[in-house]
C-alpha cells in the first residue's frame, strides 16, 4: 500500500478550499514511512462484519441529540488517564478498549483520581496472540472486550508494554491482579452512543485512516485528501454539537494532535458507526488508592463491613478468624489515620490489604 508523503502546504491548501476546518503539520508520526504508519493502526474487521468502507457508508449524515460533554473537565474533574503510544505495533485495538475500560472504572468508582493503569501488553501480546494476531496484523474489539470480561487484564507493572511482538511474560502474582468488566455491548445510534458517553463513561470505536490523518494538529478533523492507509481503534471520552465533533483519545503519544486528544467530525471516516460500551467493572480486582469511611461489624461469627469512599460497602473475608480480625484491625487504623488502602475482592468480598 503506497501512502506516501502529503506535502503540507498542498495538504494545507485543501483543507482550506474544503472549508474542513482543521489544522495540519508536521507531527510525531506524519513523516514516518508507509510501513511504520500502518504499523500505528491495527483495526482489522473480521470476516462476516461490514468493511471499514462500509462502515464510512453507515456513518454518513449521522445526527446526534444536542448537549456537549468531555470527560476531561465533568464536575471540574478529569476522569480519563494520561496518553499512551503504542509505538511500531498494530496494537490500537488494545488500546482503544483499555482506555475505555479505565474511564469507565473511575465513573463507575465514582473516583477520578481512581488509581487504575491496566496492561495492553497483557491484552495484545497474550491474549491477542493466543488468537494469532501481532503487531502486522492487527485485531478487532469484539475479542479484546471479551478478553477483558471473561478473563481479566492485569495492571500496566504486572506486564509493561513496550512495541513490538513478544511473548507473554506476567508477573509472578498476576492472578490476584485482575480486573474485570462485568459486561459489554455495541450501540450504532448517534443517540444512543452520546447518552452513554455522557452518563456512563468512554467507549471504544474504529474509523478508516487515510494519509492526511497522520499531519493532525488540531481542530475538527475531516478527511479531505490522502490515500487509505488502514483501520484504527481509539477512545470517545467526549462530544460537541457545537463543532459537530466526537472527541477522542489516540495512541500515538502526546506530540501528535491536540496533545494526544482530536476531534473528528460526527459521520466522518466512519467514525461512529459502532461503539464498543463496557457495562462496568466486575466486583472482582484489585482497588487502589481507596480511603476507608466506616467500618461495621455485629455480633455474629465473621462479619465484618467496611465502607470504601468511592466505592460502598464490601465484606471482609469470613474465611479465618485471624485474617479478618488482623484486616479488620487494619482498616481501622487506615480509617483514623487517613491512610489509603489497596486491596483485593472477589464478588465484593475483600480477600487481601495493604495500607499505606
Amino acid at each position: 500500500m503506497a501512502l506516501g508523503t502529503i506535502n503540507l502546504g498542498d495538504l494545507q491548501g485543501a483543507i482550506a478550499r474544503a472549508g474542513a476546518g482543521w489544522q495540519a503539520g508536521a507531527t510525531s508520526v506524519s513523516q514516518l514511512s508507509d510501513d511504520q504508519k500502518i504499523l500505528r493502526l491495527g483495526a482489522v474487521p473480521p470476516a462476516g462484519t461490514a468493511s471499514l468502507e462500509e462502515r464510512e457508508q453507515q456513518a454518513a449524515g449521522a445526527v446526534g441529540a444536542p448537549a456537549s460533554f468531555d470527560w476531561r473537565n465533568s464536575g471540574g474533574q478529569n476522569y480519563i488517564t494520561p496518553i499512551e503510544d503504542q509505538g511500531g505495533c498494530g496494537s490500537c485495538v488494545a488500546f482503544g478498549t483499555i482506555a475505555a475500560i479505565e474511564g469507565t472504572a473511575r465513573v463507575y468508582r465514582g473516583n477520578a483520581n481512581l488509581a487504575v493503569d491496566l496492561s495492553e501488553a497483557h491484552l495484545f501480546y497474550c491474549y491477542a496472540r493466543s488468537q494469532g494476531y501481532g503487531c502486522s496484523t492487527g485485531w478487532w474489539p469484539n475479542n479484546a472486550f471479551d478478553f477483558a470480561k471473561n478473563s481479566g487484564l492485569v495492571d500496566a507493572a504486572c506486564f509493561p508494554y513496550t512495541a513490538g511482538d513478544q511473548a507473554c511474560n506476567l508477573c509472578g502474582d498476576w492472578q490476584s491482579r485482575l480486573t474485570l468488566i462485568s459486561g459489554w455491548h455495541t450501540v450504532n445510534q448517534i443517540a444512543d452512543m452520546k447518552a452513554w458517553v455522557s452518563s456512563r463513561g468512554p467507549v471504544s470505536t474504529c474509523f478508516t485512516v487515510y494519509n492526511d490523518f497522520f499531519y493532525y494538529a488540531g481542530g475538527v478533523y475531516r478527511h479531505v485528501t490522502g490515500a487509505l492507509a488502514g483501520g484504527h481503534c481509539v477512545s470517545v471520552i467526549g462530544y460537541d454539537d457545537a463543532n459537530g465533533c466526537w472527541i477522542c483519545k489516540n495512541s500515538w503519544g502526546t506530540g501528535w494532535g491536540e496533545g494526544g486528544f482530536f476531534r473528528i467530525a460526527y459521520g466522518n471516516c466512519g467514525i461512529d458507526a459502532e461503539m464498543w460500551l463496557a457495562e462496568g467493572i466486575a466486583d472482582t480486582g484489585w482497588i487502589r488508592g481507596a480511603h476507608i469511611a466506616g467500618l461495621w461489624t455485629i455480633d455474629q461469627d465473621r462479619n465484618a463491613w467496611v465502607y470504601v469512599a468511592a466505592v460502598g460497602w464490601r465484606k471482609l473475608s469470613p474465611d479465618n478468624d485471624n485474617i479478618l480480625l488482623d484486616m479488620l484491625s487494619q482498616l481501622a487504623a487506615a480509617k483514623a489515620s487517613k491512610r489509603t488502602v489497596d486491596f483485593y475482592q472477589e464478588q465484593g468480598v475483600i480477600k487481601q490489604i495493604y495500607v499505606y
